[in-house]
């Protein structure tokens, strides 16, 4: 007993006396997460699978393995303030109404710079031709001051109609109702349709009706991107690398998306070929008429008054 009891002691004392770098090589930086909206249902993490699997956090001394993520708006920005890494891609309209509630926040890089992917669908025996047709007629959004709301709307000024609007609750629901009759076109994105593209009838895509939109922005908070000006420009570093590969490898970028998204690879990859013509991944440049373009939507459906004062909120300083 006697000499195990020495023996411990012999150790603790060794460990006391052992250098204060051995114990700090020995802990290894704890793993984060960023928050990206609708990660797992839509297509705006593709870069960040990518940069996940393919290490390009890692390369830059980040310890990323995992997304937090919501359905979208005001919870996505909520999810980014408080995680210990608050930085995340959320739509630009939740930034917006953040910002005019007085949040000081950063916007460092532009990350789906459309919202041309989105359409609206029709049963394929429908006798609904043409966007005229939808006069009068019964037609889904997903939610109210939803961007899905605010394109229906910006597409009965543009062609002089009026329709009953209604607000579905989502895209699968939507759908529901288009099948079940209750409204007679639903709206629908990637990859969704090119999940039940078989099953539908496009009648109108916004890319062929609208300007460009940014739909989402990589964004912190003001404090933290005072103190941690290198992480962030690393993170998005690693995400302009992951946007990069999406292009030039959408075969394998199908793969890796899909393992993280837990779809089929062939439904991923159609949808990387619909989205690559639009260019729908931006490596982060900031697109001012995008991005107003998106603000004078939200002007419509009351999400936002007046202008944006983008220079209060906006640092391309990350992007170098």
């Amino acid at each position: 007993m006697r000499a195990n009891r020495r023996r411990f002691l012999q150790a603790i004392g060794a460990a006391a006396l052992a250098p204060a770098w051995v114990g700090a090589i020995a802990q290894p930086r704890p793993a984060q997460q960023i928050t990206v909206t609708h990660w797992g249902v839509l297509m705006y993490g593709a870069p960040y699978a990518v940069a996940i699997d393919k290490g390009f956090y890692r390369d830059e001394g980040l310890n990323i393995d995992g997304v937090l993520t919501s359905k979208g708006g005001g919870t996505t920005m909520r999810n980014v303030m408080a995680s210990s890494l608050p930085y995340g891609e959320v739509a630009l309209s939740a930034v917006v109404a953040a910002m005019h509630q007085g949040i000081d926040l950063k916007i460092l890089h532009t990350g789906v710079r459309t919202a041309g992917e989105i359409l609206w669908a029709v049963m394929p025996d429908s006798d609904i031709r043409s966007i005229k047709d939808l006069n009068g007629k019964r037609v889904a959004f997903t939610s109210p001051r939803s961007v899905t709301e605010m394109l229906l709307i910006m597409i009965q000024q543009k062609h002089g109609i009026k329709v009953e609007a209604v607000a579905a609750g989502g895209i699968g629901a939507g759908l529901t109702m288009l099948q079940q009759g209750a409204v007679v076109a639903a709206p629908i994105m990637d990859p969704v349709w090119s999940q039940r593209k078989d099953k539908l009838r496009a009648l109108f895509w916004v890319k062929d009706e609208l300007p460009p939109m940014v739909q989402s922005v990589g964004v912190t908070t003001a404090e933290f991107a005072r103190d941690n000006r290198e992480t962030l420009r690393k993170l998005v570093r690693a995400r302009r690398k992951g946007v990069d590969f999406v292009y030039a490898n959408p075969g394998e970028t199908a793969e890796i998306v899909a393992r993280h998204y837990e779809m089929k690879t062939a439904v991923v990859r159609t949808a990387i070929d619909n989205l690559t013509p639009l260019r729908y991944w931006s490596r982060g440049e900031f697109e001012m008429d995008g991005m107003n373009n998106m603000v004078r939507g939200l002007q419509i459906v009351g999400e936002v008054s007046g202008p944006v004062d983008w220079t209060k909120v906006i640092d391309p300083s990350y992007l170098a």
